[in-house]
């Protein structure tokens, strides 16, 4: 199989580019070469992040909502979930907010969204914004 067949271009409905689809066998053989472009691995980056724990405790210490926390996440764009995030041995969840004002925010490890966790009076809601909508 020749690399051109190993590689597949990508259009939208209008025939517009998109991008190009590498099959893993040869990304095996290429990826290195695109280190520099690409950056580091995700799993590398989230390391190095430090995630606001002592926001996270201050949150949970002020806690006065009538229901109890709900230490579940779950990914809405790529179904990852967790039902203690603080307790998974391996990480899938990173926190990278939380606020005395009930705003709590994640980014998934998997996909890379974000997911955000708003407490209000008598109940919380969940928003994932998957990456590529994401302003940053």
């Amino acid at each position: 199989m020749t690399n051109c067949q190993r590689i597949q271009k990508l259009f939208d409905e209008k025939g517009k580019p998109l991008g190009v689809f590498i099959r893993a066998d040869l990304w095996d053989e290429v990826k290195d070469k695109f280190k520099d472009l690409l950056g580091t691995e995700s799993s590398e980056k989230d390391k190095e992040i430090k995630e606001p724990l002592k926001d996270w405790e201050f949150f949970k210490k002020s806690w006065d909502f009538k229901y109890p926390y709900d230490f579940s996440i779950e990914c809405k764009n790529c179904g990852q979930i967790t039902k203690n995030w603080e307790q998974d041995k391996e990480k899938k969840f990173l926190l990278t907010a939380a606020n005395i004002s009930g705003l709590v925010s994640f980014r998934c490890l998997r996909c890379g969204s974000k997911i955000i966790k708003k407490h209000f009076k008598d109940k919380i809601v969940s928003e994932t914004i998957p990456q590529s909508q994401k302003k940053e």
